[in-house]
């Protein structure tokens, strides 16, 4: 198990980003959460096995209506710890 948490810049609020994140996990074995962040960005966090992890923020990133919204992404690591008590995926208010 890991768990990275990414922060993604540009047009990512207000363009149903969360909500499209949360359906994307749902076709994979990941826990987490996405949220808003004040300065303009999108947090995400997620948990599971490398590859699947891999897999699903490919599917942000590339395949996804999500992608042209994205300039950057910053990925880093979180311990699995951290991630403690996260059941499913969900939207952070």
């Amino acid at each position: 198990m890991i768990a990275t948490k990414i922060y993604y810049t540009g047009r990512v609020q207000g363009v149903g980003f969360r909500y499209e994140c949360k359906r994307i996990a749902m076709g994979f074995d990941v826990k987490g959460n996405v949220q808003n962040l004040d300065d303009g960005r999108v947090q995400l966090c997620v948990v599971g096995e490398d590859d699947e992890i891999e897999d699903f923020l490919k599917e942000i990133l590339v395949n996804s209506s999500l992608s042209h919204h994205i300039l950057e992404h910053e990925e880093e690591p979180l311990s699995v710890e951290e991630t403690n008590g996260l059941n499913g995926f969900s939207i952070v208010q």
